[in-house]
Formats: structure tokens, sequence, C-alpha cells
């Protein structure tokens, strides 16, 4: 009898490239919630039928629970001993419940998540939605394949060698992200309200800390700290000229440099006399440089940044895009030196047939290669190498081709001979001083002529003999200036971050990306990563306060305990709770001492009291609101001397002097640029203090803040409310009200209040609106629409120009109206992009048009 068998990949593209590389091509696949590809085998000696799908990164994603999400219910420092809860990351992907349904009827599982340590972690969160569905059997039923690549002999080497899933690893993602989570949420919130509760232009969403964030910026701020500290001082040093065989040397003096003009001018004037250049020594030698070791993923990202210009976090969607595509190996690994039995004549071989580097691959597997020598085997995943051979066009050119040729070059110079050069240095003396010149040309130019920016630089020096003596044609005092170092390259940083242990090789790109994102530096010619007023001040502020906070040593020890639980020489809950206790210390001193980090954004940054522009009346003082304009955009009274906050990314008015019937406040538009971006109407009170539960969603920058525009307020009465304005049940997405957009004329048109679904009303209208007095429509129970064209233009029989009907189900409507998406003002949350939602809601028969004329879908579709 057959066994089931399920097989779960991180993404969608590995899992349909496991399921062909598995089944010789012999499968077919089958839509659901996440593909699922079916294909017949034998596993474990037995026949079987094998299911193949995927989740889509992290199933289950870390928070506080809802009692603790309010910024401003919520103590920060109670977040230290808060519970955490872990939901699905992804609710409208439905992947939990993908999972169960696939994990049904199966015997066994075999798990094909990346392997690192989130690799792991996702393990058991695809464990915890499967094991339990599954038919129960003796023995073990979940296995794990480890594997650095997707290619097919790599993938059924892996069949071939399943093992356990690995749970002290799993554990060690887990403290992680709960360190993480308590003390980056305690100290961004408290941040947050304070400075921006207090100053107007910070042009940051939030004031965010972060345990890895923050001793990368503070590299970056004690780098601008020198340079700012740097007094530059001058210095002197005696240059002779003089030339052989039409050659000029380039003389180093024995001194160096001098501080003191007189005692450089008397030893000018000592070499000047001489008069004669005399060669006291020339000596030869052979020397080499060492080909490179295998390709890590900091030396990837260093490279990137460095020579090719493309910053960190880039890089590694394109190394990830790479390997998920079949041309490189596993792109986070930790090892330069390739384990023992790793075959070398396979990746070479594949890329003998490459248009630009083939021949060169080709003689190295005919001639013989030698693996490299030296390196670091982290015992994770060998080093990054191509695994397919590719042309320029193939793999699309740009960056994603720049990067795949710098990997495979690199990969050919690690076993390529290393560069032979020989090196001349001559030795001098004139007068009482010596100096000294060198020179050096290639004699087997070895891994360089793949790697030709490796190449060695020089020219030979002439024939020079000792006892020679050569003519002065002139003694140069050159005079100089000490430099401040400058500001760190992105490449320095990433070499900074591996050294002290702040992030790993997979979070690295991130924790700059962070940085850059929220303001704290900006990257610079040269990919310079500069320290912005925000971020000087930030560290500073530290600084005086407890310099730990900062200092990258605290987060390296941190990161070395979690190493401990990852080997199981460590209690998870032992490391977590210790963490915790000396972060929540050091939290309550920085409150109680804030005001020493205050005088710095003090004297930085304008008091909110004189910032922004006038724009509405605050419901309780009748007093106008200022609208702070800087990042994040916000209201601010300063007669109650209280911050609201409004939605991100958009422009925000005055709307017609309306105010709300629960507060009083005046009401204000916001409005998304672009022909088809959303405008919609919001109390600034009711948006920061929803009076209704579950009425508020997250809106696109708030930081993770929750708001209730009026799109989402349910108050019966208020001819602003969803209840008002709400048309009909959004086909799209869940739990969303199609509401008409009372500001959209001309172009009159619905908008759905949870995601980016819209339906563009008939042209040529003079108004709409949603009448009182009549039942809704008998058919789908949408409400009915009152349209009123332009006499001109109107599409109805006669005179008329007044039509009430069903947008959803009326067969005259539906042909005027068009479906599209705009852009939303709420953020998604994953799902699969086309998918259409719940169905059979009217009959109607007509179908929307785009403005190009082509056919969209009907409403009957949904």
């Amino acid at each position: 009898m057959a066994v089931n068998v399920l097989m779960v990949a991180e993404k969608p593209s590995l899992g349909q490239s496991i399921a062909h590389h598995l089944s010789g091509g012999k499968m077919h696949s089958r839509r659901a919630a996440l593909d699922v590809h079916e294909f017949e085998g034998r596993f474990r000696g037995a026949p079987a039928h094998f299911k193949v799908t995927s989740v889509i990164g992290h199933v289950l994603s870390i928070d506080f629970p809802a009692k603790y999400q309010s910024w401003e219910t919520t103590e920060p420092s109670s977040l230290f001993d808060a519970p955490t809860i872990k939901s699905e990351s992804n609710p409208k992907a439905h992947v939990c419940r993908h999972l169960q349904n696939e994990a049904k009827g199966c015997d066994f599982l075999v798990l094909w998540l990346d392997c690192d340590r989130e690799g792991e972690n996702i393990c058991f969160e695809v464990m915890e939605h499967t094991v339990g569905w599954m038919r129960k059997r003796p023995g073990q039923q979940v296995f794990r394949a480890h594997f650095s690549a997707i290619s097919g002999p790599e993938i059924n080497a892996a069949m071939g060698r399943l093992g356990e899933p690995n749970k002290n690893e799993a554990q060690a993602v887990d403290a992680r992200q709960e360190l993480d989570l308590k003390v980056g949420v305690a100290f961004t919130r408290f941040q947050t309200r304070f400075f921006q509760g207090k100053y107007g232009n910070l042009n940051a969403a939030v004031v965010s800390y972060g345990p890895c964030q923050t001793p990368t910026l503070t590299f970056c701020v004690e780098r601008h700290q020198r340079i700012a500290a740097f007094q530059p001082e001058p210095f002197w040093v005696v240059r002779p000229h003089v030339t052989k065989a039409g050659q000029r040397l380039d003389l180093e003096w024995g001194r160096g440099r001098i501080f003191d003009m007189d005692v450089a001018q008397m030893f000018q004037r000592l070499v000047a006399d001489a008069k004669h250049l005399k060669v006291t020594s020339v000596s030869e030698k052979e020397d080499r440089r060492s080909r490179p070791h295998g390709l890590n993923t900091v030396e990837l990202l260093k490279i990137a940044s460095s020579a090719l210009n493309v910053g960190p976090h880039h890089a590694m969607q394109i190394a990830e895009r790479l390997y998920t595509s079949g041309y490189l190996s596993y792109p986070r690994t930790e090892s330069s030196a390739y384990p023992k039995g790793f075959d070398f004549k396979e990746v070479l071989a594949a890329q003998c047939r490459n248009p630009v580097w083939g021949e060169y691959a080709g003689a190295l597997l005919s001639s013989g290669f030698a693996p490299p020598k030296g390196g670091t085997d982290a015992g994770d995943h060998p080093p990054i190498t191509p695994v397919r051979g590719a042309s320029e066009a193939e793999i699309g050119g740009g960056d994603s081709w720049r990067l795949y040729d710098y990997v495979a070059r690199h990969f050919l110079g690690s076993i390529s001979p290393d560069c032979v050069f020989r090196r001349t240095r001559a030795s001098f003396a004139c007068g009482t001083e010596t100096f000294s010149a060198s020179g050096s040309v290639a004699s087997k130019p070895g891994f360089t002529a793949i790697m030709p920016w490796r190449a060695v630089e020089g020219t030979p020096l002439p024939p020079l003999a000792e006892g020679e003596s050569l003519q002065l044609q002139e003694v140069e005092l050159h005079q100089g200036k000490t430099s401040a170092p400058d500001y760190l390259s992105e490449s320095e940083l990433i070499g900074l971050m591996e050294k002290y242990g702040i992030g790993t090789d997979a979070s690295i790109s991130v924790h700059i990306n962070n940085i850059c994102e929220r303001n704290y530096v900006s990257i610079q010619a040269g990919r310079k990563v500069v320290p912005t007023e925000l971020g000087i001040t930030l560290v500073r502020g530290y600084q005086l306060i407890d310099p730990e906070l900062c200092r990258a040593q605290v987060r390296g020890h941190v990161e070395h305990e979690i190493g401990l639980i990852a080997k199981g020489q460590a209690d998870k809950d032992a490391v977590v709770a210790h963490t915790l206790h000396e972060f929540r210390q050091k939290f309550l001193f920085f409150v109680a001492k804030i005001a020493r980090m205050d005088a710095l954004f003090e004297a930085s940054f304008s008091p909110l009291a004189s910032s922004g522009k006038v724009l509405s009346k605050c419901g309780r003082c009748s007093r106008y609101m200022r609208l702070i304009a800087a990042r994040p955009s916000r209201l601010y009274c300063p007669t109650c001397e209280e911050v609201f906050n409004v939605p991100q990314g958009g422009a925000i008015k005055l709307y017609k002097g309306l105010a709300c019937p629960l507060d009083g406040f005046e009401l204000v538009l916001f409005s998304l640029s672009g022909p088809d971006g959303r405008t919609y109407p919001l109390c600034p009170f009711c948006y920061n203090n929803p009076p209704f539960e579950g009425a508020s969603k997250k809106s696109l920058e708030a930081g993770g803040k929750s708001g209730m525009p009026c799109t989402l307020c349910p108050h019966p009465t208020c001819r602003h409310s969803v209840v008002r304005k709400g048309v009909t049940a959004c086909p799209e997405c869940e739990g969303g009200t199609v509401v008409l957009d009372p500001v959209s004329a001309p172009a009159w048109r619905l908008d759905c209040n949870s995601c980016s679904f819209l339906i563009y009303l008939p042209k040529d209208l003079h108004s709409v609106a949603i009448p009182k007095d009549r039942e809704p429509c008998e058919d789908c129970g949408s409400k009915l629409l009152a349209l009123d064209w332009n006499k001109k233009s109107s599409p109805l029989e006669g005179d008329k120009t007044q039509f009430t009907g069903c947008v959803v189900c009326d067969p005259f409507l539906q042909p005027l109206c068009e479906v599209k998406h705009g852009r939303a003002y709420m953020k998604r949350n994953g799902g699969r992009g086309g998918r259409r939602g719940r169905r059979g809601r009217g009959r109607g028969r007509g179908r929307g048009r785009s403005r190009d004329g082509n056919p969209l879908m009907s409403f009957s579709d949904f």
C-alpha cells in the first residue's frame, strides 16, 4: 500500500523546483492557497504518493496580545513582563489552513526549509500546523532535508540523507525574536511618544531603538565624531628627484614625515648638499598573492557595496532570487572553506559552456586545479558558488548579472593557482638620510587572469647596481596636512558588524537598511554611510545616559548567549529572563534620565509650537491645531499640548469645515496622490482613540499604531460613517466594505475601506447619493445609488437624468462601471494576487470596461 508524503518548502518557487527534480519533471500541479505539485515515487522503500507545497517565509509572527497594543494606554515598562503570542504572519494567504488541509491523510512530513536557524524555526511552525492532522504511525514521521543548492544532484542527495529538525536552533530564534520585540518596542514607544510630542522636524515615522540597529548606527556616529573632533596638522617630507634610464624613481624617505618645518628644512639642505644619491643595496625576490578563499555572505555583501555599487539589502534580494532560480548555491553562509568531499568538478563543468569564462573553466578542468586552502568551515553551508552556467541574457542583465558574474569569477579564482610576481627593492643613501624604492612585475598571473581587479599593480625598477651613484636633479620639501578619516563605507560597516557579532549573515543587510529607512543615516557618494542629525543626537543621548545601550559588545554578548541556546548548552527561558531583567533596569534608568537626551534634541530640533501650519479646530478647546508636515505628519494642539497621529504618505487638508458629531473635532481629508489614489475623511480624535471596539486598522506608515477613519466608523447616525456611506461588502477582501467616496466628483467612485478594490461609476454624473428612504437591493442586499447625470450626456431615454439602482447586479449600470485597483490606504496582509473573493453576490449579466475599452470582471464574477 502506498504511503502519502507531504513535503514543504520555504517559497513557492522552491517547492516547484524540488518537485521537478525529484519527479524528473513527471508531476502534475494544482492550485490551492499555495500551489501543490504531486507525483508518484518511493519513500523509505515503499511506494509513495508525494505532495510538494510551500509556505511564504515564516508561518507565524510574534507580537503582544491586544491589551498591550495601544501606545497610549500601555506603559512601555510593562512590556518586559508582558506575554507574547504567535499568530499567522499572512492571515489572508491562509497558510495555516492550507497546511492543515494538505496534511490530512498523510503519513510522513519532509521539511525543505532553508538550512539556517530561521529555517529550523519555520520547520517547527510548519509542524505545529501539520503533525496533528496527519495519520498516526509508529516511528519517525517528520524528516528534515539539508541542502545547499537547487540542483538535481543536490536535491536528490538531500532526499537520500534525511535527518531531523533541530529544536535547539529553533529555540535560539524564538529567544532572539522575544528579546528584540520586548526591548525594541519598549524603548521605541517611549522615545517616539516623548520626542514626537515635543519636536516638529524630526523627519522620522518612529524614533526607534533596536538591540542590533542601534549599535550599527553607533559605528557610523562614532566615525562622525572622530571626523568632527579631528584637528589637521601640517607635516613636511623631503623628496629628492632622480632618474635612471629615463625613468623617475619614486623614493620614500626613511624618516617618513616631520612635523617641524625648521627641522625639515635642515634635512632638505643636508640632502641637497650631498648632490648624489648612492645605491646601498638591491634585492629581488619572488612573491605570491594568494588566491581567495571561498565566498561567504559577509564577503559577498562587502564586495557588492564596494566594487559593484549595490547596497547590501538589494544584494541579498538579488542573491536569493538567483538561488531560488537555481543559479547560485544558498547565499546565507558563514563558511569560507569548502567541506571535504565538495564536488568541484561538477560546479566547474557547469561553467564550461559560459560564453565569457567558459574557456577558462575548461582549461582548469583539463589541466587540473587545486582546492583552496585555509578559510573557515562554520559547518552550516558551503561557500557561495554558481550552480548553473548562464549567460547575461539568461540572468536578465543589470545588477543580477553583475552579482552572478562576480560569484562565478570568485569561484574560478579560488581554485586557480596563486599569482606569482617578482618584487625588487633598492635602498639609497644621500648624506645622512636614507631612502628606498620598490617595483614589481607579475611572472604568473594565476587567479588574477579571471579576477583582473586583483592583479599586481606597479612598474619594475630600472636596472640598479649596488654602489652606483645617481645625480640629484632637485630636492623638494613637500608640505601636506594630516587628514581626518573618511566616513564609514557600507563595506567597512559590514566588517565591523561581523567583527563584533552584530546581527547574523542573514540579518546584517536588514539592520543597515533599517537605519537608512528610519532617517538615521544616508548613503552618499562612494556608498559612504553618513549619520543624520537625528542619528547623531540619538547616539549622543545614549552615550550620555547609558553607553551600554549602544555599545556593540553588549549585543555581541547577547548573540553569544543565543548561540549557546542553538548548541544546546544554555536554557532558552533562563537566557531570555536574565537578558530581559538587565534591559528592564536599563530602561528604567533611561526613562529617569531622559532629560539628558532631551537637552540634545532641544538644541537640534524645533518645538512643535513653532512648527507646521494652522489647519483645523480642536474639539476640546475650539482653538486651531497645527499640521506638522515633517515625517511623520501629525496634528498638534498648542493649547491642549496634545499630538494626534494621522495617516502617512499622503496629503492632509480641511474637509469643508465639517465636525465630528461625537467629539466636535473638525474633520480632515487624507488623500493619496495619483489618478487612483484614495481620499477619505477622518476625525483626528476618533482616528487616535477609536470609540468602537474593532473598528481600527493599521495605517500605512503609522509605526504600527491603529487608526479609525470615518470609512471604518460604525456610528449609526454620523453621515460620514461606513453605516451611511457603505454600499456593499467588498468582493476581494474579508471584512471590507465598498463605500461612496464623497469627494471623488467628477469621476465618482466607490472605494473599499480595507483593500485597494474600487469601482468607477458611470461618467458625466452630476451627483451621486445613497437614498435614506430606499430599501436595499432584493437580490444582493447592497444599498441602492441615486445617480443624476448631466442633461447633455445622460444615457437614459428621453430627457431623464436621474436613475436609482444597484451597482452590483443592475444590468443597466454594470456595463457603465469600471472595476479597478488603486493605491490602497491600508496595508494588505498578503494573499495571492488576482484571486477572487466571495462569489455569488449578484446575478447581473453585464461587464464593466476599462478606460481603454477592454472588458473587466463583471460584478457577478465575485
